[in-house]
């Protein structure tokens, strides 16, 4: 069985980032995952400490989603508010998000693909953000330690999904 591979985040042109992972599970299986809340909010929880209490998504075109993170240290709550742009199921998502708190500049674009490849579903993750100075500031920030760190959950989800 082949290993989940980390997380990988490149930059594209002056504003992008292009995020890959790959996921030993079907598409519609790791699709479900990233769009149905009660599977969400066992794994997008971000680092140590943080949970996802409010997850809420109407997944259509013009749909809205809203995702509160909570801080079980400090009691912090980190929001954001997702708008859908584009659904083909199991195929791809795009979405608007912006955070409560903004510090991207206005919100980002973000195209999310699901590609079967032989061995399981590779995800692909475009985020388009206003400037490169915010791009800049995502790349600075520790985003892609909190994903690697939820998409390990994942993993481990997956694989008791599939062993059901």
């Amino acid at each position: 069985m082949p290993q989940p591979h980390t997380l990988t985040v490149t930059t594209r042109g002056d504003n992008e980032l292009l995020i890959t992972r790959h996921f030993n599970a079907p598409r519609q299986m790791v699709f479900d995952a990233h769009t149905r809340p009660e599977l969400i909010k066992r794994w997008m929880t971000g680092p140590e400490n943080w949970t996802l209490p409010v997850c809420e998504i109407d997944l259509k075109e013009g749909g809205k989603g809203r995702y509160v993170w909570h801080n079980t240290e400090n009691g912090a709550d980190m929001g954001m508010t997702a708008t859908y742009r584009e659904i083909d199921i199991p195929h791809r998502i795009v979405h608007e998000e912006i955070f409560d708190e903004d510090w991207t500049g206005g919100g980002t674009e973000i195209t999310t693909t699901f590609e079967e490849d032989g061995e399981g579903t590779r995800m692909e993750m475009v985020i388009r953000c206003k400037s490169k100075e915010a791009r800049d500031m995502i790349l600075k920030s520790p985003m892609s330690d909190g994903m690697e760190q939820g998409y390990a959950r994942l993993d481990r989800q997956l694989a008791e999904r599939k062993a059901a």
